[in-house]
């Protein structure tokens, strides 16, 4: 006769998925801090759980982990000024000397990481839509029953999230264009041409600064346009590189340490995403280039 209780079953059978809910949730949230938060929320829901009512003990699971991750995710949009963990960690940055038959090594080695970057830019309830049945083959009808729409509805959030997804995922065929959009983006910025500015720049766009403070968010053209002439700046002591295989710059001081990182995400001709690393201290960690 066995001596494991059911508690102990309860609490293996979490454990055997406690890799994919935490694969759920990083990819909803871009936080590995946060991705374990979620985690270990869904463990206490389901310890407070009858689980004789669970029939599909996955299901269930990814679907609590969706939920939290979609109530951090609205909560993040309600509170965009709000720091949290890791969210410009995971950036590699490589020279770009422009299109080359080499750039596609490159660029299909940062195309994990590019889809992080991208996933960014989606809205909540995209976001969840995407991962959960894209990445993770959930049902649209479970994932309905998550952002409470129909059937029909979540899957057309799905597809314009897959269309923004799939411009990232084809870096070899749109970096040229995706170059062209950020170059336009930096005259501008140098000209102070803001309706130059509102052209390149997605309604939604979000502009995410890494400060030694901690990472500040700012979401909407308007708002991103009026602080554009940072970019220029950078941009004009830099050199151009491919941060996780999107265009970027890295620029320096005079005396030869770093001074930024920024790298821009670009969907359907239109800049989405900027994310700008100022701390110095991350800036040493990271792999650069030599200034030219």
């Amino acid at each position: 006769m066995s001596d494991t209780s059911p508690t102990d079953l309860v609490a293996e059978a979490f454990e055997a998925q406690r890799d994919r809910l935490r694969a759920v949730a990083h990819r909803m949230l871009g936080s590995h801090a946060d991705a374990e938060d979620v985690v270990q929320e869904a463990w206490l829901r389901l310890s407070r759980q009858d689980t004789e009512t669970i029939h599909n003990f996955a299901g269930w699971l990814t679907t609590v982990v969706g939920r939290i991750s979609l109530d951090v995710l609205r909560s993040r949009q309600a509170h965009p000024e709000a720091s949290y963990d890791d969210r410009l960690s995971e950036l590699v940055v490589t020279v770009d000397d422009g299109p080359a038959p080499e750039d596609d090594v490159v660029l299909a080695d940062s195309v994990g990481l590019a889809l992080l970057v991208v996933l960014g830019s989606l809205g909540p309830s995209e976001r969840l839509a995407f991962v959960l049945h894209d990445l993770f083959a959930v049902p649209f009808d479970e994932i309905g029953q998550i952002l409470g729409k129909s059937t029909d509805a979540t899957k057309m959030l799905a597809s314009r999230a897959r269309r923004k997804v799939q411009a990232t995922e084809r870096p070899t065929v749109t970096g040229r264009e995706q170059r062209q959009v950020v170059q336009a983006y930096l005259a501008a910025a140098r000209r102070g041409d803001f309706e130059g500015l509102l052209r390149v720049l997605d309604p939604e766009v979000k502009l995410t600064v890494d400060t030694p403070d901690g990472v500040v968010v700012i979401l909407g053209a308007t708002e991103v346009a009026a602080g554009a002439r940072l970019s220029a700046g950078a941009a004009a002591r830099g050199r151009e590189v491919l941060v996780n295989g999107l265009p970027g710059i890295v620029s320096w001081r005079e005396d030869g340490a770093p001074l930024s990182v920024i790298a821009f995400t670009v969907v359907d001709g239109r800049i989405v995403g900027i994310a700008v690393m100022t701390d110095p201290a991350r800036l040493a960690s990271m792999d650069l280039p030599e200034p030219r």
